[in-house]
């Protein structure tokens, strides 16, 4: 089942990391290629680049990619120019084989974030794509047993109405933010649609899991270098 990643289109520096960080704090070169990851490649951001450029043009999809076809929940972003503007951010929390998972996702989260327009033709040289995929998934004991900072936090609660809902923010959602716990609880609260007041007892029956992210982010001239000098 698809999710949306982060919150409202407008909120401060949307859902960007500073370039010279990737969510777990280690330094990365501003390209995002130096880290010791073992999922994520800056292969699958390429791809995700061919992906969206073969059905913006209708031409031919690209091949499958030679990086590993394990399943992973994952999730793709898009960006739009120096300023890192959200385009879009859909992924799923079910394991999906990375082939198939960010063919299918480069498209869905450019064209059919409900929170913005479809990514247009004119639009692709702006943009920045980033790859996450989550990994160490834990049930926590309770909504303030996750680190900001360090886990991606996914809650289920129960809304005023009794329907259940659930609700995500990747690892770097919190931070970029400048929240603390209770203040990414409660936003994530709101964004999973619960109207009504948030006080502890609303927090307490909450259900969160935590999980980490291995995310890698390449922008458009980057992708065009990397053409050139031959990776696929």
């Amino acid at each position: 089942m698809a999710a949306s990643c982060c919150g409202v289109k407008k909120q401060k520096l949307n859902n960007s990391m500073p370039a010279s960080m990737c969510c777990n704090g280690s330094s990365v070169h501003p390209n995002g290629y130096k880290h010791n990851y073992s999922v994520a490649s800056i292969e699958m951001c390429i791809f995700c680049f061919d992906v969206l450029h073969s059905h913006l043009h209708s031409y031919e999809p690209p091949k499958n990619p030679s990086f590993t076809n394990e399943a992973f929940p994952l999730f793709v972003t898009w960006k739009i120019g120096h300023s890192r503007r959200l385009r879009g951010c859909i992924g799923t929390f079910t394991s999906i084989s990375l082939h198939s998972g960010l063919r299918e996702y480069a498209v869905t989260s450019a064209i059919k974030d409900s929170r913005f327009s479809p990514i247009a033709k004119e639009e692709f040289s702006k943009l920045h794509v980033s790859v996450s995929i989550l990994t160490n998934f834990e049930d926590a004991r309770d909504y303030l047993d996750w680190e900001v900072g360090v886990h991606g936090i996914r809650i289920e609660f129960l809304n005023e109405k009794g329907h259940k809902k659930t609700a995500t923010y990747l690892p770097e959602v919190a931070t970029e933010q400048g929240w603390d716990i209770l203040q990414t609880i409660d936003s994530l609260l709101r964004k999973g649609g619960y109207k009504g007041p948030i006080d502890h007892e609303v927090r307490k029956s909450l259900k969160l899991t935590r999980y980490r992210s291995e995310k890698l982010t390449l922008g458009y001239n980057d992708y065009v270098a990397n053409k050139q000098n031959g990776h696929a």
